[in-house]
């Protein structure tokens, strides 16, 4: 069957016993309609509700949907990698969320650009669906990531995409553990093309991207496609010399002038505060490439497959 197989699409799940049903309906109707062939690759990312269990008996029962149950929950970037590294698609794959907030009938839109040579297609999200707070903390951490970014990471693109071939082999040679794939595929280069869509509600379940998660994510953006956090150490260092010099002219003037050096307990209290708050955001962001480099040297696997379930059959890893 791999041999016939031109597309591999990638849904990770985590705790989407609610939404699996419609989730598996719309992929199927989706699979039907294609005039490519397609496979559907459900990665369960530890779930602890049923969803493991519905992935078994449904990839038992019909052999165009594949099964991988990692051992824990990993994470979604790490769950989505585990898909891409089962990928048997000979044209490329592509990554949907879920809670079908991507609508999954965009892969014939986006099977259209791939044959016609483009490598990468991301979904842009024209407009979300979520509260002012979060649309205003996406919009601001997009723009920011842009503006200090080493290389162009588009605007508003989610996971939501589809990869030719060689992206995918391409992102399954890169070993990162702190994961933000959306980075990733956009420093592969090749020709990308952005599509616009309306990005919809999610069906049922709460969202597992927790506020904390977000953040995590966000660091990984910025951290690991950035040398600004770096840079911004030193800038800081050179403020604070040249403010330090400045007060220390200002001193002799006063000793020369009016004999006298300005004195106050609040001024003192003060300047170790902000020579204080600078060290400490420095190493805190010293830290945090420290900590990226520790988790690499470790060279443990990105995830922990548990079983597979393929062409209908259980495989043990």
């Amino acid at each position: 069957m791999s041999n016939t197989i031109d597309i591999s699409i990638i849904v990770p799940l985590y705790n989407e016993e609610l939404v699996f049903e419609q989730l598996i309906q719309r992929l199927s109707d989706v699979i039907n309609s294609t005039k490519f062939a397609c496979e559907v690759i459900l990665v369960n990312d530890g779930s602890s509700d049923t969803t493991a269990k519905l992935i078994e008996e449904l990839c038992i029962k019909d052999s165009r949907f594949t099964g991988i149950l990692l051992s824990r929950n990993h994470g979604h970037q790490l769950a989505v990698s585990a898909g891409l590294a089962h990928v048997r698609g000979k044209k490329g794959a592509m990554i949907i969320d879920g809670d079908l907030q991507d609508p999954p009938e965009l892969v014939n839109k986006f099977y259209e650009y791939l044959i016609n040579g483009y490598d990468v297609i991301y979904a842009i999200r024209k407009n979300r669906k979520e509260s002012l707070l979060k649309k205003a903390a996406y919009s601001i951490y997009y723009r920011l990531q842009k503006k200090i970014s080493n290389f162009n990471i588009p605007i508003d693109s989610g996971d939501f995409s589809m990869l030719s071939r060689r992206v995918v082999d391409t992102i399954n040679n890169m070993p990162e553990h702190s994961r933000y794939l959306r980075g990733m595929r956009a420093w592969v280069g090749f020709k990308q093309i952005g599509y616009e869509y309306n990005r919809d509600e999610r069906q049922a379940g709460e969202t597992k991207y927790s506020w904390k998660k977000l953040f995590e994510l966000a660091f990984n953006g910025i951290f690991n496609f950035s040398d600004f956090p770096v840079k911004i150490i030193t800038r800081l260092g050179f403020m604070t010399v040249f403010f330090s010099l400045i007060y220390f002219v200002y001193n002799v003037y006063r000793k020369i002038v009016y004999n006298d050096v300005p004195q106050g307990f609040t001024a003192t209290i003060l300047a170790i505060i902000l020579f204080s708050g600078v060290q400490l955001i420095s190493l805190g962001l010293i830290g945090e490439y420290v900590l990226r480099i520790y988790n690499q040297v470790r060279n443990r696997p990105l995830f922990v497959v548990d079983k597979i379930i393929q062409d209908g059959k259980h495989y043990k890893k």
